[in-house]
């Protein structure tokens, strides 16, 4: 078996958090301990969730501007003040509905077989009746085939759980501040050619309720930033 890494990767968690007290414990007391770090990103909770993330060990920063892709960014920017680099970032939803213990499996294609980013598919096999809501199934669905239709992406999913080199990461110079985060991260690296893959991912019902799609109003916006950001790299 090749290995891209000669050493242990030295791998950081970006965990954006909206409200998520009564879960993100769980979340981060379940990722492997071959992370090197956990950073939760506070995004204008109103609970509990900075000091149950800080008491389960998390770094937690805080991203008052509400947006998946604002928190993400955050963490990102705090990254690139530390005086080492990582190798693997991953990105985890703090709502429990990931199993963490899959992190092992989703950063294994980077480590072994040198690619640069892999997305962690919620296939229906493997997800818990109503884990996710129907606009959700159609949405991943109707993007991941227009993807492959104007780029001929072999994506299936827009899964939230995902691992990206962290030298790549930066090349796609991520712009996104709130719900096109996923989209267009996988545009951007079917546009650089970056080398991807997708594992199958275990998925469950989440602990309470989705900011995006657990309303009309994020699940209409939600489709709304997605279909324009593929739209707008249809054309280009």
């Amino acid at each position: 078996m090749t290995t891209a890494f000669e050493i242990d990767p030295d791998i950081r968690v970006i965990i954006p958090a909206f409200n998520e007290a009564d879960s993100i414990a769980a979340v981060i007391n379940e990722i492997p301990n071959s992370v090197v770090e956990v950073i939760v990103v506070n995004n204008n909770s109103t609970d509990n969730t900075v000091q149950n993330a800080e008491s389960a060990g998390a770094t937690v920063l805080t991203e008052n501007r509400k947006g998946y892709g604002y928190a993400c960014l955050k963490g990102m920017d705090y990254i690139a003040k530390q005086p080492n680099s990582p190798d693997i970032i991953v990105f985890l939803d703090g709502d429990y509905s990931d199993y963490p213990e899959d992190l092992t499996k989703i950063v294994a294609p980077i480590i072994h077989d040198k690619m640069d980013m892999v997305i962690g598919a919620r296939v229906k096999e493997l997800r818990e009746q109503g884990s996710m809501t129907p606009q959700q199934i159609f949405g991943n669905w109707l993007a991941t085939f227009l993807m492959k239709l104007f780029f001929q992406a072999t994506f299936t999913d827009l899964g939230p759980f995902r691992a990206i080199k962290y030298t790549q990461l930066l090349a796609l110079q991520m712009k996104d501040k709130t719900y096109g985060w996923t989209v267009e991260m996988q545009l951007k690296a079917l546009k650089k050619k970056l080398k991807y893959t997708e594992i199958p991912v275990r998925y469950k019902r989440r602990i309470g309720v989705s900011k995006v799609s657990g309303t009309v109003k994020g699940s209409i916006f939600a489709g709304i930033k997605i279909l324009g950001w593929i739209f707008k790299y249809s054309f280009k």
